[in-house]
């Protein structure tokens, strides 16, 4: 009775954020908040507490000075880098070591010396789970992205809005570093490469949040998910006894 807008619909033109996501309680009303509104997660969510056709992924939030920018075209130092806390599974991370192609953080550079690592390495690896937070900076500086995962990905940021396939690559860890620049290789000539790099950094506009919202960055993206979810869930309303 408190809030009309609510019972009008069971919580279905609402939504909420929660980095940790909602479970499924046994308690009336989160049961319905779980159903019927959007959950605005953070990126990664939790598995099991996001529901794909409804629920949307925030673009993370950028660690690199929105000023900084690319340097011009550097010749790759480094086939692969590997932010500081990048890779979590203690084998992948000791035969990475081990590889003179990957260039492994032992502890988080500072924005000049990221920003050059990003620059100047073909691809960024990161593991489904880890810290993907700097997925939007590795497209903006040229470097494409490497997911390491073994199951579908059904909450990557701006679902709606990128071709992820597009700008990515998606590999499992089983094979190895060896399967893993097979992979790479195979996947992603010289040419293909520049193209997948040009769409990156064209895509990475909308990893942005801005003090004042600009066209097409974060917020906005944000919100115009939300609209393409104004008709995906309705209810009739409550009765009360």
């Amino acid at each position: 009775m408190e809030f009309p807008y609510w019972d009008r619909t069971l919580g279905a033109d609402h939504f909420y954020v929660s980095c940790a996501g909602l479970g499924y309680e046994s308690v009336r009303n989160l049961v319905e908040l779980k159903k019927n509104s959007v959950q605005i997660s953070c990126f990664p969510a939790p598995e099991g507490r996001f529901v794909p056709h409804k629920d949307i992924i925030l673009p993370p939030l950028a660690n690199i000075a929105r000023a900084s920018h690319a340097p011009g075209n550097r010749t790759a130092k480094y086939l692969v880098f590997v932010r500081y806390n990048g890779i979590k599974e203690s084998n992948l991370v000791n035969e990475l070591r081990s590889d003179p192609d990957f260039l492994i953080e032992s502890e988080p550079s500072n924005g000049t010396t990221l920003v050059g690592r990003l620059a100047s390495s073909v691809f960024c690896l990161f593991e489904h789970g880890a810290d993907v937070s700097g997925i939007g900076e590795a497209l903006r500086f040229g470097c494409l992205p490497v997911v390491v995962m073994d199951r579908p990905m059904q909450d990557l940021p701006l679902m709606d809005v990128i071709r992820w396939q597009k700008i990515a690559i998606f590999v499992g860890s089983r094979g190895g570093v060896k399967e893993m620049k097979r992979v790479l290789e195979s996947t992603c000539k010289d040419e293909e490469c520049a193209g997948r790099k040009r769409l990156g950094v064209v895509a990475s506009q909308h990893f942005v949040w801005n003090d004042t919202p600009q066209p097409y960055d974060s917020f906005h993206m944000v919100m115009y998910q939300l609209w393409l979810r104004r008709h995906t869930i309705r209810y009739a309303r409550r009765e009360f006894a």
